[in-house]
């Protein structure tokens, strides 16, 4: 039968670890992190058929939905507010469902991950629907918080992604799409921040990078549709219209500033699009993708 807690069981290699040197428990710590980072490796497939489940719902006006509890809920958390900042979409496309709400950034306490009638609230509340692609973050895998939160979200029509670190766990089943960390024991039995946490770190950056990149935010290497509102960005933002355009930093700067900060339409006007209206037409017909809207103009511009 399939250890459901592998997560929790003892790390055989460090039984007298508090005998150990300094060095010495560092290693093994930043051992059980490479490790980390190698499960997620085996998963690949299925992060690309959960990224293709966000990517279809985003199109047609659903959410991004993240769901967790405890330290998975602070990792989903993040990776919902740093998207709409890199990526400039709107916020209300990247939701969370987390145990205890937001008072988790102020105290992390264990009681509500048991609470499944909250959850099957919380995802009504929150108006989960067939428009929409959950996703259902838990180290162990049977989080009650997270197995009734996801069973709602499925009843309600939303796609649905599951991940958990431990094979054969209940949280898998029935989802759309299942994604095994196996990460296997911590170097600090149960302390699944460490190992398990930085393979859901991991795997949540390559999944939401993945839906940004379709969602046609990334071009050649740049983040083409960050909302540039500090100065750090503002520079960014010029250094990309000069990558992408080849046009030098004073164009760049005009293009900037006729398109009211935003990067696609800068790149196009730096690339030789007459004026504001014809590069925000020209993405529009293509569905915001810079590529196809450089292609049009490329050709367009050839006599």
């Amino acid at each position: 039968m399939t250890d459901l807690r592998a997560t929790e069981t003892r790390h055989p290699g460090v039984v007298d670890i508090e005998r150990w040197d300094d060095g010495r428990v560092l290693a093994a710590l930043l051992g059980g992190q490479k490790r980390a980072v190698e499960a997620v490796e085996a998963v690949i497939p299925a992060l690309a058929s959960a990224a293709e489940l966000a990517v279809r719902s985003l199109n047609q006006g659903g959410r991004l939905v993240y769901l967790a509890a405890g330290s998975p809920a602070l990792i989903a958390l993040g990776d919902a507010l740093e998207i709409p900042q890199t990526y400039g979409e709107p916020a209300e496309r990247f939701a969370t469902i987390l145990a205890g709400g937001l008072a988790i950034t102020e105290s992390l306490v264990g009681g509500p991950e048991d609470d499944g009638g909250q959850a099957e609230r919380d995802v009504a509340s929150a108006g989960v629907g067939a428009a929409d692609c959950v996703v259902a973050i838990s180290a162990s895998g049977s989080t009650p918080y997270t197995l009734a939160g996801l069973a709602a979200a499925r009843a309600a029509g939303a796609a649905t992604v599951a991940i958990a670190n431990n094979p054969g766990a209940p949280l898998l089943e029935g989802a759309d799409v299942g994604i095994v960390l196996d990460t296997g024991p911590e170097i600090v039995a149960g302390s699944t921040r460490m190992g398990a946490g930085t393979a859901q770190k991991v795997a949540l950056n390559m999944l939401s990078t993945l839906v940004a990149l379709r969602l046609g935010h990334i071009h050649g290497g740049h983040m083409v549709s960050l909302r540039a509102d500090n100065t750090k960005l503002r520079q960014r933002a010029l250094r990309i219209v000069t990558d992408l355009s080849g046009a030098d930093a004073s164009a760049a700067a005009r293009a900037l500033a006729a398109a009211d900060g935003a990067v696609k339409p800068a790149v196009l006007l730096a690339s030789g699009d007459r004026d504001l209206d014809a590069a925000s037409s020209r993405l529009l017909r293509h569905g915001g993708r810079l590529d196809r809207a450089l292609d049009e103009l490329s050709a367009v511009a050839v006599p």
